[in-house]
C-alpha cells in the first residue's frame, strides 16, 4: 500500500505540535503515535498548507522532537494489555477521576475521535453537573482510544445515562 500525506496534531492543552506524516493510513498514524489526531477537515488542511511543518515518513528511524516521544510512548503502550481495545468503537463511556484542586469524577460519552459528546461532573459532595458540546468553546480529543489504561475506566451506557438523567445543567437550561 502506498503512503499518503496526513496532517497530524498533538494538542497539549495550551497549544499544539503539527506535522505532515507520510503513512499508509490514518489508523497507522494513530497506532504509531500516542495522543495525536489526524486532521482531515479540508479548511484546516488548507490553512496549514502555508505553514513550514516538518514532513515525516512514518518509518523514519529518527523523528522531530516531540513526535519521537509520542512514538516511544506508543511503543511502551503497545506491550500492555488493553492496548487499542476501545479504538474501533463509535461511542465509549468512561469514568475518570480528577484529583486536582477541585476533586471530581467525570463520566464521559466519547466519540470515535476521542472527543467528548456529553459529560457529567460529579463533585465530592455528590453535586452532578451535565454539559455537552454547546458548553465547550473548544473540544479537543480528551482521550486516546488506543491507551491501554482506558478499558479499566469504561462504564456501560446505562450507568452513564442514569448519571446524565440525575445531573443538572450548570446554566439552568
Amino acid at each position: 500500500m502506498s503512503k499518503q500525506r496526513y496532517l497530524v496534531l498533538h494538542d497539549y492543552g495550551m497549544g499544539g505540535l503539527w506535522w505532515w506524516i507520510h503513512a499508509r493510513s490514518t489508523r497507522e498514524v494513530l497506532e504509531t503515535f500516542a495522543e495525536v489526531e489526524v486532521v482531515d477537515d479540508p479548511a484546516a488542511v488548507a490553512r496549514t498548507e502555508g505553514w513550514e511543518l516538518d514532513e515525516v515518513d512514518i518509518d523514519a528511524s529518527t523523528l522531530p522532537a516531540g513526535l519521537d516521544e509520542l512514538r516511544a510512548k506508543r511503543d511502551r503502550q503497545r506491550t500492555l494489555p488493553g492496548f487499542g481495545a476501545l479504538a474501533d468503537r463509535q461511542v465509549v463511556f468512561l469514568r475518570q477521576a480528577w484529583n486536582g484542586d477541585d476533586p471530581a469524577t467525570y463520566l464521559m460519552e466519547v466519540g470515535p475521535d476521542g472527543r467528548r459528546i456529553r459529560q457529567v461532573e460529579v463533585a465530592d459532595d455528590g453535586t452532578a453537573i451535565k454539559t455537552d458540546a454547546e458548553d465547550w468553546p473548544f473540544n479537543p480529543p480528551v482521550v486516546d482510544l488506543f491507551d491501554p489504561q482506558l478499558p479499566d475506566q469504561e462504564i456501560d451506557r446505562d450507568e452513564f445515562e442514569r448519571a446524565w438523567a440525575a445531573a443538572r445543567w450548570e446554566d439552568g437550561r
